[in-house]
């Protein structure tokens, strides 16, 4: 069995494909170093509370591995449950909050609906009138939202994976797949073809690349995002804060850095290069509510890529194609999804048969006219 790619989602199906099913004999591909494409470049959060019933049981699952991941993989990936609160600055986004808390709360996340005395008292670093423009109306507090380090993730899962036979190779880039009529039974590499039963697309941001040489056009859209932290502020922030009329959250790391990021750039590229644009808009937005952070300087900005759907949920499963599936569609929610987009995979993998949680975002949705709308983050638009 063969994964392409080597960030999160494709080494967390290696490790549940070890782990849950006991397939040992799979070969990891990753161009670059393990975690040098998406995975190495998100804003950390963990969540599940998101605005559709689907999405919310499955990033609910992938919330609890992501709690119990230091036990089972015997690995600190530095998980700290902080809350989310996301903040409505109209009155429109305040009905989505008010709407999103009975959604979560009537299929298994915890989320409360907020007022701005509660806001001010969850984070007390919020300027409730935000600057006279966009004054706090209210919004909802997700009681698990968490935060974990990324390269850490990815090396947890990459670890147990190896310690259990499975082979991950790092500087091997896929160049073609060897396909026996309509099937797929391998690929072509940089260090030559490899056979396998089965190949798994993990590759964040070119997808739609490695499908279209197994003759699978995928509905996906690749968009750079954005990312900024500050130099160090007191550690004294403990809560992860969105606006999603405002497009953009913010964090603090364990080091003390103010962690930031919007919304995705509007023209598809594969570019990742950030400019100042994005500083100046983005900082603007968030110092209107975060007063504090003009004290504070730009330490450094990086950029990923986002493969989007057009109903910007994920897209996992079968393809049509025997022998090939993908995990893709991740958007700018990719880490908080990589437990349960590995267990969920990997038992497809294994068994054959699409497990309940991913079902609904088939790829053939789209054909069925039954897509999943759901923009719940703030980086969507």
């Amino acid at each position: 069995m063969v994964i392409v790619g080597g960030g999160g989602h494709g080494l967390a199906t290696a490790y549940y494909l070890a782990t849950r099913h006991g397939i040992t004999n799979v070969a990891v591909l990753e161009r670059k170093y393990i975690g040098a494409g998406n995975s190495g470049r998100n804003t950390t959060i963990i969540r599940s509370n998101y605005g559709i019933p689907e999405a919310v049981r499955f990033y609910q699952r992938s919330l609890e591995l992501y709690q119990s991941l230091e036990a089972e993989t015997e690995r600190w990936v530095m998980h700290k449950q902080k809350g989310l609160l996301n903040l409505a600055v109209s009155e429109a986004s305040l009905r989505t909050e008010r709407a999103r808390a009975a959604v979560n709360a009537a299929f298994g996340a915890r989320t409360d609906f907020v007022t701005p005395k509660e806001c001010k008292e969850i984070c007390p670093q919020l300027d409730l009138t935000g600057g006279g423009v966009w004054p706090v109306l209210g919004g909802s507090y997700h009681h698990e939202g968490a935060t974990a380090r990324h390269d850490r993730v990815v090396w947890a899962f990459a670890e147990g994976a190896m310690r259990r036979g499975v082979h991950v190779h790092q500087k091997v880039a896929v160049t073609g797949l060897m396909k026996e009529g309509d099937k797929v039974t391998g690929v072509e590499t940089t260090a030559g073809p490899i056979s396998a039963k089965a190949v798994v697309g993990a590759v964040g941001g070119h997808v739609t690349t490695l499908a279209a040489l197994a003759g699978v056009r995928l509905p996906i859209r690749t968009h750079p995002l954005q990312a900024f932290v500050t130099n160090h502020y007191e550690l004294a922030f403990n809560v992860i804060a969105a606006s999603p009329p405002l497009l953009f959250y913010m964090s603090q790391t364990a080091r003390g850095e103010m962690l930031i990021g919007a919304e995705i750039d509007r023209q598809p590229s594969y570019s990742y290069r950030s400019g100042y644009h994005f500083l100046q808009n983005c900082s603007q937005r968030a110092l209107t509510l975060f007063p504090f952070m003009r004290n504070l300087r730009v330490l450094r900005q990086w950029t990923g890529v986002c493969d989007m759907s057009p109903d910007y949920s994920p897209i996992m499963g079968l393809t049509g194609v025997e022998g090939f599936y993908v995990t893709t569609g991740w958007g700018t929610w990719g880490f908080k999804a990589i437990p349960a987009g590995g267990e969920q995979m990997a038992e497809l993998v294994a068994t054959g048969k699409v497990p309940e949680l991913i079902a609904p975002f088939a790829l053939d949705r789209f054909a069925k006219d039954r897509t999943m709308a759901d923009r719940g983050s703030a980086g969507t638009h």
